[in-house]
């Protein structure tokens, strides 16, 4: 009997011993993605100019980290916040702890090297080996052309500096540990020709979070099958929102829209075409999508996210996209 009981006892010190090991590991040894690149960013005046149109219009992280002005319809960004940072993402909106977007004018990474830079938005690490919260969605940017990542370090240069103190991200158990296993290497690919409009298309969506938002999810990953279908609840100012179904069902989808529809949809929208994002009031619909931001995007490449959309496979999903908070 005394036997069993010491056997019994090593194997749980054993057992004990391995997990202790595992998580130390995780903890400790991850996130691994490797030094930051030697990258220098030659930021010519067109490389500038590729990185606002991006950062602005389609991977849209301009609207993150500044300053949405919520009193208005879609939250547009507060004049003279660019970069600032300071967005929250806390458990109050359902994420696993508290995460802030962090200053990306050149008062907040004006020490940051290129590749430093390129690193974070690609394998998600920061400057000091630390992992990001994928709320910027750094596996999907990971997925770009390098070219194009270079672009949004050339124009985030420029910002002006904006002095704002942004509160250190934390993650609660057992994300903690989850999150260093989250980053990885980019694998950067080659941005397609836009003639082929559908390879280029699929190149756009990934680049402007599409499937982050209208995909419901489970521990941090787009259920299977309901990809693009829409229905995932976030918590803002007035209410709760549904992402909408964007897969090409004919009832609760775009299975019915035209691309012309498509287009006109987003480019009514257009601060460049004269719109002003309404006052909103207690009880008026509101939106997370930054509509006045991905507005700006040329109509061939709304129209080029419009065909790729058109060849998922179609979902039912009906979703209730605004509900008023009482």
């Amino acid at each position: 009997m005394k036997k069993t009981v010491r056997i019994l006892g090593i194997s749980l010190a054993v057992i004990l011993a391995g997990l202790v090991g595992a998580l130390g590991y995780v903890k400790y040894a991850l996130p691994n993605v490797g030094e930051a690149p030697t990258i220098k960013v030659s930021a010519t005046k067109a490389q500038i100019e590729r990185g606002r149109y991006l950062a602005n219009h389609v991977n849209v992280c301009i609207d993150c980290h500044s300053t949405r002005d919520w009193s208005r319809f879609a939250g547009p960004p507060v004049a003279g916040t660019t970069g600032k940072g300071g967005d929250r993402f806390g458990p109050e909106v359902g994420f696993p702890g508290t995460f802030y977007a962090p200053n990306i004018t050149p008062s907040g990474i004006g020490q940051w090297s290129d590749g430093e830079i390129i690193r974070a938005i690609a394998s998600g690490v920061t400057r000091e080996g630390k992992a990001i919260f994928p709320v910027m969605p750094h596996p999907a940017y990971g997925r770009m052309d390098v070219e194009d990542v270079k672009s949004i370090v050339a124009y985030v240069r420029t910002l002006k500096p904006i002095d704002n103190a942004v509160p250190a991200s934390e993650a609660d158990f057992p994300m903690n540990f989850i999150l260093n296993t989250i980053p990885q290497k980019p694998a950067f690919q080659t941005k397609p020709d836009t003639t082929d409009v559908l390879a280029y298309g699929g190149y756009l969506v990934n680049a402007a979070g599409c499937t982050e938002c209208h995909s419901q999810q489970d521990q941090g990953k787009a259920i299977a099958g309901l990809e693009f279908a829409g229905g995932r609840e976030f918590v803002i100012p007035g209410g709760k929102v549904q992402s909408a179904n964007i897969t090409p069902d004919t009832k609760t989808g775009i299975g019915q829209w035209t691309k012309e529809a498509f287009v006109a949809r987003f480019k009514a929208y257009d601060p460049a075409r004269g719109y002003m994002a309404p006052e909103v009031k207690p009880g008026d619909r509101q939106s997370l999508m930054p509509w006045t931001m991905y507005a700006g995007m040329t109509e061939s490449d709304l129209g080029a996210i419009y065909t790729y959309l058109k060849t998922l496979k179609p979902v039912p999903n009906r979703v209730t996209t605004f509900v008023a908070s009482r």
